[in-house]
């Protein structure tokens, strides 16, 4: 298990939130997954393992397996979708990074803690039963960055 170590200015730890080393997935957003699918399970030879519709969120996801972690493609389901408005916003590309943490409250409560500005302040469900949070692309360098916490399926 790894830490990811929030420092002070003077490199004193403020906080550490408890990680594995794993990062779970990266995610990107497509307009399509029929079009998008061939190029990552054919022409690069990733496993794919299925798609899901996550309601909640407004996706279908499809999955690919590379190594330990995943690919996930993301298709909008309506043009209210946060990834409809990405694409709008920014075309076809990775949308975010996904990191698996052990405890996503524990770890959302330390990052409100230390004042990371965060998209969801409370875990809710995402594929495959995991539970999902995002931090701000403005506390994380740009990046819209995922934490999830494996889940029942």
């Amino acid at each position: 298990m790894n830490f990811i170590r929030i420092l002070t200015p003077d490199s004193q730890i403020f906080s550490e939130v408890s990680m594995t080393n794993k990062l779970n997935h990266i995610g990107i957003a497509v307009r399509s997954l029929e079009a998008s699918l061939p190029f990552y399970r054919d022409v690069l030879g990733m496993a794919f393992e299925g798609t899901e519709e996550v309601a909640e969120q407004k996706v279908r996801v499809a999955f690919l397996a590379i190594g330990e972690s995943r690919v996930e493609l993301l298709e909008a389901t309506g043009p209210d979708s946060a990834v409809a408005k990405f694409i709008e916003k920014n075309g076809e590309g990775v949308h975010h990074l996904a990191y698996e943490v052990d405890d996503l409250g524990a770890a959302l409560a330390t990052l409100q803690r230390q004042g990371v500005r965060l998209v969801d302040e409370t875990p809710r469900r995402g594929a495959h039963g995991t539970l999902i949070a995002f931090l701000h692309p403005k506390a994380t360098g740009g990046v819209l960055t995922e934490l999830c916490q494996a889940g029942d399926p």
